[in-house]
């Protein structure tokens, strides 16, 4: 099971909808469940963009600041999570964000529980997508950044955003000490191919998505999903995204297991 992050510099660089893209993409065998976390202090933008304000605010991250009080954190988890699918298989979650910016200084003593929450549901099958924004890779909420096994920073590939990306790039190694994977999921407006953006930040690109305005649309703000949006090139490439990740992460944790004990590999035979 996997716990990725996404975060974003400054502007818009498309954080939310490549989460919610990766979101509705996502390989999943049977029993398997994947999750997206609107853990931007910023404030989230699913309620109102994806959900087209369907929901009130009775579920969302805000919540689970008073349930961790209570010591109640993880029961109050997974009553907050809202099922984005069609047929109501609740296999696709998402756990909306703060609605009002100013209520992130009453989810400072969360963040941690909630960081040790999500590695620990993946032995119920569950893999963990963490929407950072701006900010929620940095100050009491990088727990959550540290405890992912891979986090992405989502730029676009134009000099403005990149010059941004640069700025979260080397402020994230920092904050990660090396303890995470860090890579870059590169939003294709620009000028600036994979391999220069490899060159010039220091960072592999992990993934590409197309600029694709009207398809983005559906994901960023519920709009109305334009013919064969399932087979378009955004959801094409999003796939293929959650493939690339899901390798990544299975290359790192094979790469930090430990070290078989003694005697393993050591072929043993019936007594004498």
């Amino acid at each position: 099971m996997t716990v990725i992050a996404l975060a974003g510099g400054l502007g818009a660089p498309g954080v939310t909808t490549a989460a919610m893209a990766l979101l509705m993409t996502w390989p999943m065998p049977q029993e398997h469940r994947v999750v997206l976390a609107e853990a931007d202090p910023d404030g989230g933008a699913i309620l109102p963009g994806a959900l087209q304000g369907t929901l009130d605010n009775s579920h969302g991250l805000r919540n689970l600041a008073v349930a961790a009080r209570q010591g109640q954190l993880g029961e109050a988890f997974w009553r907050q999570l809202v099922d984005v699918t069609d047929a109501g298989t609740r296999d696709r979650l998402v756990l909306p964000g703060l609605y009002d910016p100013a209520h992130a200084s009453a989810m400072e003593p969360v963040w941690r529980p909630l960081a040790k929450l999500f590695t620990g549901i993946e032995t119920h099958g569950h893999d963990v997508i963490v929407d950072l924004g701006r900010r929620g890779a940095f100050g009491p909420s990088a727990v959550l950044a540290q405890g992912a096994d891979v986090v992405l920073v989502v730029a676009r590939n134009t000099l403005r955003s990149l010059q941004s990306a640069q700025v979260r790039v080397e402020a994230l190694r920092e904050v990660l000490g090396g303890s995470t994977e860090l890579g870059m999921l590169l939003v294709d407006e620009g000028p600036f191919s994979k391999e220069e953006v490899r060159k010039h930040l220091g960072i592999s690109v992990t993934a590409v998505l197309p600029w694709r305005p009207k398809e983005a649309a559906v994901l960023s703000d519920g709009a109305e999903q334009p013919r064969r949006f399932e087979s378009g090139e955004l959801m094409r490439s999003a796939r293929s995204a959650a493939l690339r990740i899901q390798e990544l992460v299975a290359v790192r944790r094979t790469r930090l297991a430990p070290p078989a004990g003694p005697g393993a590999g050591r072929v043993v035979t019936g007594a004498r």
